[in-house]
């Protein structure tokens, strides 16, 4: 008997941690799945600064990305390469960046900061503006209201499972 009472608990933990789950995997509208891979760097950059592209896992031996905010750039034998944001990029806008493998097509975004790129410092360090830093996408998109339904959620099942399995022990005794 003890046995289905441990594999209720567990259920219901696996329950509430279900329940939770789409909150924490919530929908972003990005069906950005592609057989190849791509990437821009930095994802965020002042008007006239540079970006690095780069495309793996492309049969092709060349992928074009293009942007509203840079010129076309042709990705040679899987080489990274470098484009120039347009000096009248506006601050604070986002814009696709495409990359094309053999008419497959994949996108990501490109964020315009503040500021002039021009002389600009490559690292993370910013004088006078401190480090860059975020959360790094493990919460990304992510409200407080969702993570703290995905938190209640949890510790409902959690106290839950205690109280049974408390309440059931001091039955047996």
């Amino acid at each position: 008997m003890r046995v289905i009472r441990v594999a209720s608990v567990a259920l219901l933990g696996a329950a509430a941690l279900g329940a939770a789950a789409p909150a924490a995997l919530a929908d972003d509208g990005n069906h950005n799945i592609t057989s190849f891979g791509f990437t821009v760097s930095p994802s965020t950059v002042a008007p006239g600064g540079t970006v690095t592209l780069n495309a793996t896992g492309c049969e092709v031996p060349s992928v074009t990305v293009s942007s509203g905010v840079f010129d076309t750039v042709t990705l040679e034998e899987g080489h990274s390469a470098t484009a120039r944001v347009d000096d009248d990029a506006k601050p604070g806008a986002e814009y696709d960046v495409t990359f094309d493998c053999k008419g497959e097509k994949g996108t990501t975004p490109l964020t315009i900061r503040e500021g002039s790129g021009h002389n600009d410092h490559t690292g993370s360090v910013m004088p006078g503006n401190g480090v860059r830093a975020g959360a790094g996408g493990s919460l990304s998109g992510m409200s407080p209201g969702e993570v703290g339904a995905g938190a209640a959620f949890v510790a409902g099942a959690l106290g839950f499972g205690a109280y049974k399995m408390r309440r059931r022990s001091g039955s047996d005794a």
